[in-house]
């Protein structure tokens, strides 16, 4: 079983963590999952639900996985340097580090996103790549996978990579079954991203 670690902060986007969750979640014996905090405080979403708190970023913990959600509590974030050095020593050990919408901007903040290639929210796009000008940032792109870097576009894109990221540490079957048990149409194209045009990004 791989433990994994969601990133809560307040104004996180709500389907940016249970999106993946929901996907990751099904398979109870294969994935452990932590909400983590500085806080212990439940967390409140951009949409108004508040999330428990399963363990503090200052319990110098280690996962196997990293989850790092977006929404406009992100911006607030990028000089945070308990949570950004946090960031940066799981990205050091964890297995894989993902990212949905604009949780990649936090990666990139941290420094852990240079030299490699990564997505974001395309309706945020340019913002979003400006705190990671040595990031190869990649327009076009339902998610992108660089070494154990999986970062996604916006929003409902992180299930598509969650779904991806199954099929990668189990196999396609089990990521086709928990497509099929949640009744989700799984986009497996990872340059499949007609958001990209809709914002001029092409």
């Amino acid at each position: 079983m791989r433990t994994l670690a969601t990133l809560l902060f307040h104004d996180f986007e709500l389907l940016d963590v249970y999106g993946p969750l929901e996907m990751f979640g099904i398979l109870k014996d294969e994935f452990d999952i932590h909400m983590v905090a500085e806080t212990a405080e439940p967390v409140g979403g951009r949409s108004g639900p508040r999330t428990a708190i399963d363990a503090l970023i200052s319990d110098d913990k280690k996962y196997d996985m990293l989850l790092v959600p977006g929404g406009f509590g992100t911006e607030a974030l990028l000089d945070n340097q308990a949570v950004l050095t946090w960031v940066r020593q799981q990205s050091e050990t964890a297995e894989l580090v993902t990212s949905v919408c604009t949780g990649s901007t936090l990666l990139s903040a941290a420094g852990v996103l240079d030299g490699k290639k990564a997505t974001t929210n395309k309706m945020s796009f340019k913002w979003a790549t400006s705190f990671g000008p040595n990031v190869d940032w990649q327009k076009q792109a339902r998610w992108v996978w660089d070494g154990k870097f999986v970062t996604s576009s916006g929003v409902s894109a992180g299930m598509d990579m969650a779904l991806a990221v199954i099929a990668e540490l189990l196999d396609e079957k089990s990521a086709k079954k928990v497509a099929i048990a949640t009744e989700y149409n799984w986009h497996k194209d990872a340059t499949w991203d007609p958001f990209a045009k809709i914002h001029g990004l092409e």
